[in-house]
């Protein structure tokens, strides 16, 4: 199990980022959360197994068909405990 702490940047806010997001977490098994930032990225915080993982962040790099992904920051984080679900945060 893996945990990473992502942040997406480009045109990813009012396109249903977060919502394709949760989405996507949902249907590979990935637990965590997605978040709007005040600049204009979206932070995800994300767990899974590392095929899940590398899934998720393929779909993310692509995003929803209205989002421009201009880059994807990856930072592997401690894995403090388990989650069991994938939320949208405000």
């Amino acid at each position: 199990m893996k945990s990473f702490r992502i942040v997406v940047s480009g045109r990813v806010q009012g396109v249903c980022f977060r919502a394709f997001t949760l989405d996507l977490a949902k249907y590979l098994g990935v637990s965590g959360s997605v978040r709007n930032l005040p600049d204009g990225t979206v932070l995800i915080h994300a767990q899974g197994e590392d095929d899940a993982i590398d899934r998720f962040l393929n779909g993310v790099s692509s995003g929803p068909s209205y989002a421009a992904v201009a880059d994807v920051q990856v930072k592997e984080t401690v894995f403090e405990k388990e989650l069991t679900d994938f939320s949208i945060g405000f």
